[in-house]
């Protein structure tokens, strides 16, 4: 059991300190309480907290975000891929460390950080947002680990999700357009009915190919960090075999012929990895700038826009969730029904009617 005692100051007169056995067996002290009765309540409020196993050390609650923050960014630095630490690095950068960073971790709550990210949400994305709750959330978590705080007040915390703007699915007829005004025209198609991200399509590779099963072996993929294309493989739920239709055919031929294996099937005329161009003057707005020029119903799209007219093509033309899971590389049919869950087709009237038929013929 601990004790309170008393002592004299010049300034503020007689004053009370706590002592008390840490868990670990060492003394520790607190002092400046004014009165008795909060120097016993603070003792009782130690001795029950050791109790309980919550016992955390004043001191170690000192210790702020920004130091945790470097320290959990070096122990990630080499289990995240280049593209994905970048992003937290930079997140950590522009939003989390200016904010939070000398903060000390027993002085953060949980509703500090909701106003905080209510705060990003009126500038950022939700995506954006989320990201920053997340790298705070785990930064707190190792501070939990090390017992410098009891909770995490940074778990649980919602993200207000912006209206989504209506995603544009091409036609059958759309999508030849927009090809025939490309340069890349083949491989718009390919995006078009395959649903391949844009940074696994042009990392695909001849030997990626499996032309008797019209096939395509996603193993790779291509991101751009700071302006230069780092090349990776995919996420272990990424990693599939994408089939394509048989009027491609032709086209993946093509691209795949008078090359060497290891050759991409598209690249840039410098030979370096294939953009799509991120101004008005890159191929692939240009080509969509031309097709609206010539149909006026034709809506600006982008190159993602494309994964998502490849989901609706498959679904119109009868595919289910988990075909369609499997195609664009979800890591879960979840994932793919909350994205489309309006483009599936109503069931209700197809069981009760199937229901109807069975009925009938067993009575």
């Amino acid at each position: 059991m601990g004790s309170v005692k008393s002592y004299e100051t010049k300034t503020r007169g007689k004053l009370y300190e706590v002592w008390y056995t840490k868990p670990d067996g060492t003394r520790g002290h607190d002092r400046g309480f004014r009165r008795k009765t909060d120097a016993l309540n603070y003792l009782n409020t130690v001795e029950v907290s050791k109790l309980r196993g919550s016992y955390v050390d004043p001191t170690d609650a000192r210790v702020t975000i920004g130091e945790l923050g470097t320290a959990w960014l070096e122990m990630h630095r080499f289990k995240l891929t280049q593209s994905s630490f970048h992003s937290v690095e930079s997140c950590w950068r522009v939003h989390v460390e200016p904010k939070w960073g000398g903060y000390a971790v027993g002085r953060v709550t949980k509703r500090d950080v909701q106003m905080w990210l209510n705060e990003l949400g009126h500038s950022l994305s939700h995506t954006s947002v989320a990201r920053a709750r997340d790298l705070l959330a785990g930064i707190l978590d190792e501070a939990v680990e090390e017992n410098r705080v009891v909770k995490n007040p940074a778990r649980g915390l919602t993200v207000k999700k912006k209206p989504i703007p209506d995603e544009v699915f091409l036609t059958h007829r759309q999508v030849e357009a927009l090809a025939s005004e490309a340069t890349y025209g083949e491989l718009v198609r390919l995006l078009a009915y395959t649903g391949l991200r844009w940074g696994e399509a042009t990392a695909l590779r001849v030997r990626s190919v499996d032309p008797g099963r019209r096939r395509l072996n996603i193993r790779e993929g291509v991101t751009e960090v700071n302006g230069q294309h780092v090349l990776g493989s995919v996420k272990s739920h990424e990693r599939r075999s994408v089939a394509f239709p048989d009027f491609l055919d032709s086209a993946v031929a093509a691209a795949c012929r008078d090359k060497h294996p290891d050759d991409r099937l598209w690249s840039s005329p410098a030979g370096g990895f294939l953009r799509p161009g991120h101004s008005s003057q890159g191929w692939f707005a240009r080509a969509v700038q031309r097709t609206m020029a010539a149909d006026a119903s034709f809506r600006r799209v982008t190159p993602h826009d494309l994964r998502h007219t490849a989901a609706s093509l498959a679904i119109s033309a009868g595919a289910n969730v988990k075909v369609v899971q499997r195609m664009l590389g979800h890591k879960s049919a979840k994932v793919t029904l909350d994205t489309y869950a309006a483009l599936f087709p109503d069931d209700l009237d197809n069981v009760t009617s199937a229901l109807s038929r069975q009925r009938a013929e067993q009575l």
